[in-house]
């Protein structure tokens, strides 16, 4: 498990359904402009962090694919004589 602040951050689905909820939230109304703001920058800090959860998963992706293409590529050149 990674420490420090990595430690502290919330899953991709954690952030998402609070992101959610914050949402619900700031639509139903009835906040004090300093409560919409608490809630608004905490949203803010939850969309980033899905951000770097899904960059994260793109980048993972396109490793593998890259790796699926040489793994695939280096096999079509075993069949070849040169």
């Amino acid at each position: 498990m990674p420490a420090g602040p990595a430690a502290d951050r919330p899953s991709y689905e954690q952030a998402r359904d609070e992101l959610a909820e914050l949402v619900k939230r700031l639509e139903a109304g009835g906040l004090t402009l300093e409560q919409s703001l608490e809630l608004w920058e905490r949203g803010e800090r939850l969309a980033a962090i899905c951000e770097e959860w899904l960059e994260g998963a793109r980048a993972k992706l396109a490793a593998a694919i890259r790796t699926a293409e040489l793994d695939a590529g280096s096999e079509d050149d075993a069949d070849k004589p040169f």
